[in-house]
Parts: structure tokens; sequence; C-alpha cells
């Protein structure tokens, strides 16, 4: 069995369950998950072979040494003798900003590179990037990007035909970026609960609470729902800097919005299985961050849950609109009222939509499959070196 390295910087944030989903999916292929950090606050890792290369935070002076190493094109001492032990055949980067932070290291390990570009790492504009966007050290990032790009040996993965697309427009060579959907665990996502007809006029938001995932716009469109429909609900799971403007807006609308903050993925479903309805109103952010496919949309569905979204990937290829969900034009609060009000009062299109929505996952984002069809790429990428 070939053993392929799975690259971050960070093991592993709790926004980033598919990571570690996809390589415990990995039937062929033994996956060692790789980072510099393990956080103390991330993902539990059971079943998984984990290699950390720093043991702690480092201090400034290692930070600084570290960032001088970077800027040089270097590995971190130790990095290529270590992970040439684990006699790899392939290393595969979750999110373009980690291939490069990666790239000095599988250079030398001379061995096929394949990146997944997951969103951010490939819709944030350029010009951001070399203003300093998220910090300075990042001005470099979009020129490494191209330049790793260019390298024989690594292949990109889209996790939609929308990221492959903006990929294509970066500068990224088309003939090697290839459209993977991860998919999900269709044993932990199933329905629970009772039918979505029964359940109360629920509307449920799991995400980051950051610009481009459109929270305001939520939160406006259910304050009309509510003017119509009195009974109606929303909870809005997740953290992130704009809670305190979100929670502001829910109390200048005065609208009883439940902010749940950040929960586990047990409590995620629970939520989801007393839902009527998800919604994810993303938007492209000022910065060009957008959403890429958007997981939950399959997750929820997967677990009879109709949706209604305007993420970029999402609303064109992880829903059948009018069959599964509602797909509607980002910012559109007056659209996005009408079909959450449709949703929370037809129970037959409930219905309709929620067993459509089942058959619609199991048929195009099974992670069995999806995981299938990733390895016969690193295959594919091993035989052609």
């Amino acid at each position: 069995m070939r053993t392929v390295l799975i690259c971050k910087n960070l093991l592993l944030p709790a926004s980033e369950t598919f990571v570690r989903d996809q390589a415990l999916a990995l039937v062929s292929w033994k996956p060692v998950l790789v980072g510099l950090r393990r956080l103390g606050s991330g993902l539990p890792l059971n079943g998984l072979e984990v290699r950390v290369l720093e043991a702690e935070e480092p201090r400034f002076a290692r930070r600084l040494y570290r960032k001088l190493l970077a800027e040089a094109g270097l590995p971190l001492p130790g990095a290529v003798r270590r992970l040439k032990l684990e006699a790899a055949a392939l290393v595969h980067a979750h999110f373009a900003t980690d291939a490069v932070l990666y790239w000095p290291i599988v250079r030398r390990l001379r061995l096929p590179f394949v990146v997944t570009l997951h969103g951010y790492d490939i819709n944030t504009y350029r010009e951001f990037w070399e203003r300093g966007f998220p910090a300075l050290g990042h001005r470099r990032y979009p020129g490494r990007l191209l330049a790793l790009a260019r390298q024989p040996r690594v292949h990109f993965i889209a996790v939609s035909h929308a990221i492959r697309q903006r990929a294509v427009d970066y500068g990224l060579p088309p003939e090697r970026i290839d459209v993977h959907y991860i998919g999900i665990d269709l044993t932990r996502f199933r329905p629970g609960g009772t039918p979505v007809s029964w359940r109360g006029p629920r509307i449920i938001f799991v995400g980051r609470l950051v610009e481009k995932k459109g929270g305001e716009f939520l939160i406006c469109a259910f304050a009309r729902v509510r003017s119509r429909l009195p009974a109606a609900e929303l909870v809005m799971i997740g953290d992130g800097p704009l809670l305190p403007r979100l929670t502001a807006l829910a109390k200048e609308l005065d609208v009883p919005v439940t902010f749940t903050g950040s929960v586990d993925s047990e409590s995620v479903k629970r939520h989801i299985d007393a839902a009527r309805v998800l919604c994810l109103p993303s938007i492209t952010a000022a910065n060009g961050d957008a959403e890429g496919l958007g997981m939950v949309l399959l997750e929820a569905q997967a677990c009879g849950v109709p949706v209604v979204t305007s993420a970029r990937g999402g609303a064109t290829e992880a829903i059948i609109d009018g069959v599964t969900g509602f797909a509607f034009p980002e910012r559109d609060i007056e659209t996005l009222t009408a079909r959450l009000h449709l949703m929370l009062t037809d129970d037959r299109l409930a219905d309709s939509m929620s067993e459509a929505a089942l058959r619609f996952v199991k048929e195009n984002f099974d992670i069995r499959h999806c995981t299938s069809a990733l390895e016969r790429l690193y295959d594919a990428c091993v035989d052609e070196r």
C-alpha cells in the first residue's frame, strides 16, 4: 500500500473536518497527516497517523527564523529527513497557501504533489495578498503559487467547477486542474428526527461568522419572514469576528436570533435534525473570497433537510435548484425572504425537496465514491512520474 503525506499548517481547525474525513476514507492509500503544529483545541484525529514538525508554538526568534527560511525558499531544518522516513509516494496539500508553505520540503523529497484548492486560497484577489492580506508574510503568495503551478509534478484539485474556473482565470494551467468533490460520510449524515414537514418553522445557518458567509442578509430576510410568520425561528451556529455586529443587527431589527457559538459535530447534527430548512446566504467578500462549494449544504441534504443558498459553487453544483432546495442571487434579500417563507409554509414542497435531496447526495457526494476517484488520481500522478 502506498503512503500519501497529507500536509496542513495547523492540525486541525474545527472548520476543516473535510480534511480528516477524506483521509479516513482512503482505502488503497495509507494517509499520514503532517502539520507544523497541532492545535490544542483542534479536531480529534483518532484513526490517523500524525507527524508534527514543531512540537510547540515557536517563540519570536524561532518564528522570525522560520519566516527567513520561507522567504529564501528553504525547508525547516530536519523536516526533509523526518519525512523521508515515511517512504511516501506522493504529497497532498489542502489549500494552496499550505502548498506554497510546504513546497521547499516537497521539492527536496522529489515526489508528485497534489494541491486541493478550496476557496479563499484562489478566490481572494491577488492585489489583496500583495498588499499584505492577511499578513505581510503573504505578499509573495500569488507569485509563488504561479511559480508552483509551472512545476511539472504538481497537480491541482478544485472542489467545484466554480473554483476550477477561478484557478484558470488566476493563471493556473487548465490541463492540470481536475474537479473532485470531497463528499460526505453518509453513515454520519442521514435523516433523523421527524419528517421536515412536521417540524416547526426553524431556519438554521452553520458556518464561520465572516463576511463571505453573508449572515447579515439572512438576519434581514428573517426579520421580513417573522413579520409574516411570527412563529419562525433562526438559529445561527458558529463563531467568528462578525458575531458582535450580527448580534447588534438582530437586536436592532428586534428579531430573536439564537447564536450558539461554535459547537461540535454531534451538536450540529442535532440542530440539522430539528430544522425545516438550512440557509447559506454566501456572498463574494470585498477581497474576492467566496464559497468554494459549501459542505454544510451537502450535510443538510443528506439528512433530508432542504437548503436555500447563494453560495457561488454551491448554488450551481451542491443543489438542484427548485428540486432539492433553492438558489438565489447574492445579497438579494427580497428573493431570499420569499424562498424561506415558502419553505417554512409549504409542507408538500418541503417533503418533496427532502426526498429529492437524499437521492441527490447519495448519487453524487458519497465520500466513499469521491475518495475512490481521488485515489485513482493519486495513482495516475505516481504512474505518470
